[in-house]
């Protein structure tokens, strides 16, 4: 579970995408990595953040995601992440684990 606080800009979470058989690092140097955001239990994608990272940290597996403005502009309570990896060639591999959130309000 990560824990975000309401209107919050430049928290970020950071993946790195691993083979279950192997443990091996995923190369994501040609893909466009995505995660979508959406409340539990809702079928409604509230932002979709593209990954930050450079192409070094995109062949070791690691994708870099950064919540910005307007992105955790959402009321308190449990949330969910998706992450998904489009590669140059037209496949797409999709993270079968869900993150989860949780967002509290602000002092």
């Amino acid at each position: 579970m990560f824990y975000l606080v309401k209107d919050d800009v430049g928290t970020q979470i950071k993946a790195t995408i691993t083979r279950e058989d192997d443990g091996s690092a995923v190369d994501l140097s040609t893909a466009t990595v995505k995660m979508y955001f959406r409340a539990k239990d809702t079928t409604t994608i509230l932002s979709t953040l593209t990954s930050a990272s450079n192409s070094s940290q995109l062949s070791q597996g690691v994708a870099i995601f950064e919540f910005g403005d307007g992105d955790l502009n959402v009321a308190s309570g449990k949330y969910e992440g998706e992450i998904e990896a489009t590669f140059d060639s037209g496949s797409i591999e999709t993270v079968y684990e869900i993150l989860e959130f949780y967002v509290r309000a602000d002092f």
